[in-house]
């Protein structure tokens, strides 16, 4: 493909770009105008708690699945073959997880922000650190959301790559902040059926361009890109089925358990049923993204056979083969480089609306409503808005530091995840599963929790950054001569022996295992400052608040050792009308809860207990 051909958008191309733009925010001004115009922050940060479970899974999904994906993924595949894949494995108990343990704990307790939980579990000191965080680990990863397509529609066009960041993060700042969370959602089921069609559409045209799908096959099957299941335990591998399907699921966790943007969803869903059903139909999407994704890894593959083309591009990053590819097979089709690009910024913009929403709910939430309990219903949707702007202008401020970052765009975003979620997994784990942790230990938890994985962070960055990129393998396969074999296998025990060791082996640690390692960080070390400075009392624990895991896997034993151990909650008593509020040495005065028609609080907090009795015993 020639270089001066690659940077051309036909006229229909920018009109079916210009037409993905105008109708999210035309979707915006809909809600803008219709319904109660956003007048309430019940409507423009929940939606009205109306939500279809349809509507609302398809927008997790987008939520997910952002230009990082549809990029990174390819890429991926084509550097190291498909051994990404199993992480598909790892969706199963990231959704039923979720579906059976925090969805029904946070929908019954009716928040509007995650971390409320945090402050009815532990106090206010806990609830804002965690809203503190998240915001720090949206913030980054919006960067990168809005650099990633910029960067291809710069690569596509020569659109000036700063302007694309501009017109993608002033589109989504305008349809946020006109229509609140029922216009990222609608955007969001729009959008998500753009992305599959630009993916799609990539797939066929390649595959076909290419010789069919049994040539496809034999070139990646040829060329060593068909991986086996690795069962490798070596933490340090980068991507095994271990590191992918174990790993995986505290990262899935992190993101469709705890995730402000993702708990927003559920709690927008008109039941808590549809709220799980949501859950559960996000598995088939996700499977299916995944799969396409991949797929069009392989088919790159078996067009290029492991060619590195991004210099032809003005860069070394391996992303932008993915680019490259797309434009070199729609070539001289009208329209489809103009959809493919539409899919990324579909992507991009469902990814950073809803953090946008999520970012100006935890923060009026959790940081503004608290000290100002009088501020009126108008003022606080007005201030809202200005909020979800604020954030919108900021992320484009941090799309420039993700221009200077060199790993993958996919490794990337694992990376802060893992560093920054996986803490916040561990703190809300730590609440809801074990009754004796206290506030102190919970502070003290999040903050070794981030310390270690910025530790291990930085610091595979500072061993890796000499390290030289993989090349992929050759689409041929060889026939190896014993002299050959024998230097190959001397040249791989020399690889085996000069494995780092010490600090460098523990900075080697796989990114896939950063979730999981920082959560276990937080809980053991909550847990024992949280025996050292006293546990806390059952009788201080807010009900509703704790998941009987252990009195559900300790069901076996009698009453008595079960109450000894902490095991049986305070769930199902009756509550005082003290109890109704939190202790009161949680500072919880400037909890916020709903104040609407319908049940009392006691009646509230009566329902959270009910599927959460500890198992009948027969003593």
């Amino acid at each position: 493909m020639d270089l001066s051909d690659q940077k051309h958008f036909t006229a229909v191309d920018y009109v079916i770009f210009v037409l993905l733009l105008a109708a999210s925010v035309g979707i915006g001004l809909y809600y803008a105008l219709s319904g109660g115009r956003q007048r309430t922050t019940q409507e423009f940060l929940m939606a009205d708690r109306n939500m279809h479970c349809l509507p609302v899974s398809l927008s997790l999904i987008a939520s997910f699945q952002s230009a990082v994906a549809i990029i990174g993924v390819p890429a991926e595949i084509y550097t190291h073959g498909t051994q990404y894949w199993f992480i598909g494995c790892a969706y199963i108990l990231g959704l039923i997880i979720p579906a059976h343990v925090f969805i029904p704990v946070l929908y019954r307790l009716r928040l509007s922000s995650a971390y409320q939980y945090l402050e009815l579990r532990f106090n206010k000191a806990v609830r804002i650190c965690g809203t503190l965080t998240f915001i720090f680990q949206t913030v980054i990863y919006m960067g990168l959301c809005v650099y990633t397509p910029a960067f291809a529609l710069n690569t596509v066009t020569g659109f000036e790559l700063w302007g694309a960041v501009m017109a993608t993060g002033l589109v989504c700042t305008m349809y946020t902040t006109l229509g609140g969370l029922k216009a990222v959602i609608w955007t969001d089921v729009f959008q998500t059926v753009v992305m599959f069609a630009g993916q799609l559409a990539v797939i066929v045209v390649g595959v076909q361009q290419t010789g069919g799908v049994s040539e496809v096959w034999r070139k990646v099957y040829e060329g060593n890109h068909i991986s086996a299941l690795d069962l490798n335990p070596d933490p340090t591998e980068r991507h095994t089925f271990w590191t992918l399907g174990v790993g995986g699921v505290f990262l899935m966790l992190s993101l469709y358990g705890v995730n402000q943007a993702q708990v927003q969803r559920y709690l927008s869903s008109r039941t808590e049923k549809e709220a799980v059903r949501s859950c559960y139909m996000v598995f088939p999407s996700l499977q299916l993204a995944l799969a396409l994704s991949c797929v069009m890894g392989l088919v790159m593959f078996a067009r290029y056979c492991g060619e590195d083309h991004s210099v032809k591009l003005g860069t070394t990053s391996r992303d932008a083969m993915v680019i490259y590819f797309v434009m070199d097979m729609l070539q001289g089709l009208p329209g489809l480089p103009g959809l493919f690009v539409a899919c990324l910024f579909s992507a991009a913009l469902s990814t950073i609306s809803s953090a946008f929403n999520s970012l100006a709910t935890v923060t009026m939430e959790d940081l503004i409503k608290p000290h100002f309990p009088t501020m009126t219903e108008s003022r606080a949707t007005l201030l809202s808005k200005a909020l979800a702007t604020l954030y919108g202008l900021l992320c484009m401020a941090m799309a420039y530091l993700t221009h200077l970052m060199g790993d993958s765009v996919l490794q990337l975003a694992l990376k802060i995840f893992g560093m920054v979620g996986g803490p916040i997994l561990g703190l809300f784990c730590l609440g809801m599963f074990f009754p004796w942790a206290n506030s102190t230990g919970a502070l003290a938890g999040l903050g070794t929790g981030l310390a270690s994985a910025f530790w291990v962070g930085i610091g595979s960055i500072v061993t890796h950054s000499s390290s030289a990129r993989p090349l992929p393998p050759n689409c041929r396969a060889i026939v190896l001569s014993d002299n050959t074999t024998a230097a190959i296998q001397t040249a791989l025990s020399n690889i085996t022996l000069s494995r780092p060791s010490g600090l460098k082996r523990f900075y080697s640690l796989s990114y896939m295992w950063y979730s999981a390692f920082t959560c276990f960080t937080v809980i053991l070390t909550g847990l024992i400052i949280s025996f050292l400075t006293g546990p806390m009392k059952e009788e201080d624990v807010t009900p509703g608040t704790v998941y009987p895991l252990f009195g559900k896997l300790l069901c076996f034993l009698p009453e008595h050792l079960k109450k000894k151990l902490c095991c049986v909650t305070p769930l199902g008593q009756t509550l005082s009308a003290q109890q109704r509020q939190p202790p009161q040495h949680k500072e919880s005065n400037g909890l916020a809860f709903p104040q609407e028609d319908g049940p009392s609080q006691e009646e509230i907090f009566l329902e959270a207990h009910r599927p959460f009795m500890e198992c009948e015993t027969t003593v």
